[in-house]
């Protein structure tokens, strides 16, 4: 039986079994080769052993003939670590789900927002979502030394984005800040607050805590920033201002609270025309106008209005009793108002404005305050 040794590079060829007496003791490789441990490979009829070093697996590529390492098996701590990575996403979904808040450590930072881990993977921390309450304990640091300031510190957060296909997880602590203290304001509640930045539409202020911690954002908009007519609200409030604000909505379902500085303020236009026209008619004349009230012209839209409430049951009789001018202009915009003022011999007084014209309307009526403003109501709704 022929017998032959070949080396190439750490692999040897020590011996051959032959079935027939005419093989060539040369060996050559055949195009489907895979050698194990024993190592073993077939060509037609003869039997070779292979033996290398250690216990490795070497395939021959069917391409090339070459000989190869196959793909290792998995390590079992990378599955028991992608084990964990898809279990943390999972709770990462519920966590979204549910609305619970989870403490999370900051790791790192970059220029966008804080690395926050969430159990055993990071997420993102978006600058614009953090609380207003870094910003203003120390306003003159700027957004990066503030994220350095909270490096490894535990933060609130609650997942708003959880989506494992695109590894994108996200955090945001003013939804937790909402959360914690949202319930802790009420509509005619009075703050302290801090002025954030300023829109084209409002200003957007941070409401200072009993424990003088600025904890929630709200929304002073234009309208409500001042009695005057406003062209930019950067004419009158800018970042880091302090003001006093009163709160005049929340909306639960969308985590906002409206707020106004103006109601804070008297209306200069009270219960009745008296200030703008004084009943011993001392007023300037550039100011007043009196005179028989069928020289006056009603305002803008008004006219159709006292047409409609002429027609409403229980209204006998409307009509404008004197009108006067405004030194600021309030609102470009008809304004209908009733006033408080108890009524006399069953006369009650409407205001109308705008501009700086104001014009006082006595309606006679049997209907009670409550009964006029259902009326009012109904024929606003009517008027284009």
């Amino acid at each position: 039986m022929p017998i032959f040794s070949a080396t190439f590079g750490s692999i040897s060829f020590l011996s051959a079994s032959q079935s027939h007496s005419n093989l060539s003791p040369f060996v050559n490789f055949p195009h489907k080769l895979t050698v194990k441990s024993p190592w073993q490979w077939h060509h037609h009829y003869h039997t070779a052993k292979v033996f290398v070093s250690g216990n490795t697996q070497i395939d021959q590529n069917p391409d090339t003939g070459l000989l190869q390492r196959p793909t290792p098996p998995p390590d079992t701590q990378d599955v028991a670590r992608q084990a964990r990575r898809s279990s943390d996403w999972k709770a990462a979904k519920a966590y979204k789900d549910s609305g619970l808040i989870y403490n999370g450590r900051v790791e790192n930072f970059n220029s966008g927002g804080l690395l926050v881990r969430f159990f055993n993977i990071l997420g993102f921390l978006p600058y614009p979502q953090l609380s207003p309450m870094h910003a203003c304990k120390e306003p003159e640091k700027s957004i990066q030394e503030i994220a350095r300031g909270l490096l490894y510190s535990i933060v609130p957060v609650k997942v708003i984005l959880a989506d494992e296909d695109n590894k994108k997880l996200i955090f945001s602590e003013k939804e937790a800040a909402w959360s914690k203290f949202s319930k802790q304001v009420n509509v005619g509640d009075i703050f302290e607050a801090r002025v954030g930045y300023v829109e084209d539409y409002g200003a957007f202020v941070h409401l200072r805590f009993p424990d003088g911690l600025y904890r929630l954002t709200g929304l002073i908009h234009i309208s409500e920033v001042s009695w005057d007519l406003i062209q930019d609200v950067r004419d009158i409030l800018k970042a880091g201002d302090e003001v006093r604000v009163k709160v005049v909505g929340i909306d639960w379902g969308k985590s906002r609270i409206n707020l106004s500085i103006k109601q804070l303020e008297e209306d200069p236009l009270l219960e009745t025309l008296d200030k703008v026209i004084p009943q011993d008619g001392s007023a300037d004349a550039n100011s007043t106008s009196s005179g028989d009230s069928g020289d006056i012209e009603p305002l803008p839209g008004l006219e159709t209005i006292l047409e409609e409430l002429q027609q409403e049951e229980g209204i006998y009789d409307v009509r404008i009793s004197r009108q006067g001018f405004e030194k600021r202009v309030v609102s470009q915009d008809l304004q209908l108002w009733l006033s408080n003022a108890p009524p006399t011999n069953q006369r009650f007084t409407l205001l109308a404005r705008a501009g700086r014209q104001v014009q006082e309307i006595h309606l006679t009526t049997s209907l009670d305050q409550e009964g006029i403003k259902k009326t009012l109501q109904r024929v606003l709704e009517r008027v284009p």
